[in-house]
Formats: C-alpha cells, sequence, structure tokens
C-alpha cells in the first residue's frame, strides 16, 4: 500500500560525473548539472537526499558476467570494448558505474516504500550481460530487478522504458526471467540497428509528435496491466525523444515531455503501483537546457505527489 510522505527520495552521489574529452556527444557532468538546476527550486525542498554506497563485483554479477565486470573496475577493457562503450575508461567511470547500480537499487526500495522515488541517473538500458554499448556500463535495471527478486522483496517488476533507443541490453539480460515485463517505447529507425525483444515493444517512426506519441504511450500502458501487475515500475525517463535532441529522431516539445511524464507518473499512482524513476539518456551542445529537460521527471512527481495530495 502506497503512503503518501511529504518528502520525495532524490538518490544521487557527487562522484557520479566523469572526465571526458571536450565535445563529446555525452555530458559528463549531466547529474551534477541536475542536482543544480533543482537545488533551489520547491522541488528541492520537498526531497530528501540519499546517497548509494558502491556495488561490489560479486553483487553486480547477479546481471553481469564477473570477467568483464572485473575489466571495468581494474580498466583492462580492450580497444574493441571501449569503442563498443562509446567511453573512456578512467578511475571515475569505474566508481561511477559501481555507485550507480545501487543508486536505481536504493531508489527501488524507496519507491516502494514511499510510492515515488527519483534517481537522478540510471537507465543504462544498452549494458549487456559481456558487454557494454552506447555509453551505458553496467545495466542498472537489470542489476536491480534481479537483485530485488532474488531477495524478494516483490514478486512482479514492470521496466517502462520511453528512451528514444531501445533497451535492448535489458531486454537480453532478462529474456528468461519471468516475473519483470519489459516495455520500450523507441524510435524504430534508430539505435541499435538490432533490436531486442522486449515484452512489449512500440516502435515510434520518425519525427512522432505528442499528440501521437500519447496514443501509443497510453495504449502500452492499458496493454501492461492487462498482461501483467507488477508490485514496482521502473521508469527510464529519457529525454533524448526531445526534437532537439542530437541523438533522437522524435519531435516531442518541451510542453510534451513534461506531459509524458505527469501521464506516467498519474497513471500509476491512481493504479497504486509504486513507482522508482532514472533519467535514461538525453544529448545537447546546451548542458543547462539538458538539465532542464532531465528536471521534468521531478517536476511532475512533485506535482503528482505533493501539490496534489
Amino acid at each position: 500500500m502506497i503512503r503518501n510522505k511529504t518528502k520525495i527520495p532524490w538518490i544521487t552521489h557527487p562522484d557520479y560525473d566523469i572526465p571526458l574529452p571536450s565535445g563529446h556527444r555525452f555530458t559528463s557532468t549531466k547529474f551534477s548539472d541536475l542536482f543544480n538546476e533543482m537545488k533551489n527550486s520547491s522541488e528541492h525542498d520537498a526531497a530528501e537526499i540519499f546517497q548509494p554506497n558502491k556495488a561490489n563485483v560479486k553483487q553486480v554479477s547477479i546481471a553481469h558476467d564477473p570477467d568483464y565486470i572485473q575489466r571495468v573496475k581494474l580498466g583492462t577493457l580492450t580497444d574493441h570494448e571501449l569503442r563498443r562503450l562509446g567511453l573512456s575508461w578512467s578511475p571515475e567511470l569505474a566508481i561511477r558505474s559501481f555507485l550507480a547500480v545501487n543508486g536505481t537499487l536504493l531508489a527501488a526500495r524507496l519507491a516502494l516504500e514511499k510510492g515515488i522515488a527519483c534517481h537522478l541517473a540510471g537507465g543504462t538500458h544498452h549494458a549487456h550481460y559481456e558487454f557494454g554499448s552506447g555509453f551505458c556500463v553496467f545495466n542498472d535495471l537489470a542489476y536491480t530487478s534481479l537483485t530485488l527478486l532474488k531477495n524478494k522483496e516483490l514478486e512482479k517488476l514492470l521496466i517502462l522504458d520511453c528512451d528514444v533507443h531501445q533497451g535492448d541490453g535489458t531486454a537480453r539480460i532478462l529474456s528468461s526471467e519471468k516475473n519483470v515485463f519489459t516495455c520500450s517505447l523507441h524510435s524504430e529507425k534508430n539505435f541499435p540497428a538490432r533490436k531486442a525483444e522486449s515484452d512489449l515493444d512500440i516502435g515510434l517512426d520518425d519525427e512522432i509528435e505528442w499528440d501521437a506519441y500519447r496514443e501509443q504511450l497510453i495504449f502500452a500502458l492499458r496493454k501492461i496491466l492487462e498482461l501483467f501487475l507488477p508490485d514496482l515500475v521502473l521508469y527510464v525517463a529519457g529525454v533524448d525523444v526531445h526534437t532537439n535532441d542530437k541523438l533522437g529522431r522524435l519531435n516531442i516539445d518541451d510542453d510534451g515531455l513534461m506531459q509524458r511524464e505527469l501521464l506516467i507518473l498519474d497513471f500509476f499512482k491512481k493504479e497504486g503501483i509504486p513507482i522508482a524513476t532514472v533519467i535514461g539518456g538525453g544529448y545537447s551542445n546546451d548542458k543547462i537546457e539538458l538539465a532542464r529537460r532531465h528536471s521534468n521527471v521531478l517536476k511532475a512527481a512533485y506535482n503528482i505527489w505533493i501539490a496534489n495530495i
């Protein structure tokens, strides 16, 4: 049973930022940028801040190959692995990777307790069992799902992935896990070229606008609950659906992005299903603009869970 609280948990860590070359497509400070964007806001006043502890190799091996995990930890990834990942290795990257998986796990546990929790990172859905890909080192969604199930903290879990790119790593790692339902609402012609098979995939046409996107989203939400009643939702609130995103192909404007977050959070709140949010992808040359896009899910959580109480 969800209990309304006066504070929404935010999970973040000062060691989430990583060093990257100037001009890299991935904004290396996006995590601190988001927190700084929000720290003087009403939403921040209504938030309780939590920091995760680092996971260890054994813990992460619930979702990943132990040899791959060691290579991440020690900085011995091959050139091929680094090209596939799209990031250069650094001690900061290793630290962030072991922290962020537990950030999503902590968000999930707090959501089960309080009804809502927001991780100011996460959504690394392109990480596969034995390799990283698409700026994703470890798959926090698979790690969190498998850990919660193993510990019997819940029975059924939904991953709702609204990043513009399909959650291929998540779908493949969890392909045999019947107590996790994976749904990906993504740009059909975008990365990855070889799509995985989620439990529900909705491939969107290029340049789709909010009204048509909304129809597909509502269809997906209703279809999911026809097939599967979860104890918890992990929601990937990727903002790369935005019309100005460098790596997106859709045409969702600022208002549509906010409406998406409000629709999803309100839907699950009314159903009485706890939800933990992660930020997913988003790419811009303007890091302040990017932080503002990512802030929509935090603002929507405030509007649904605090302002409407």
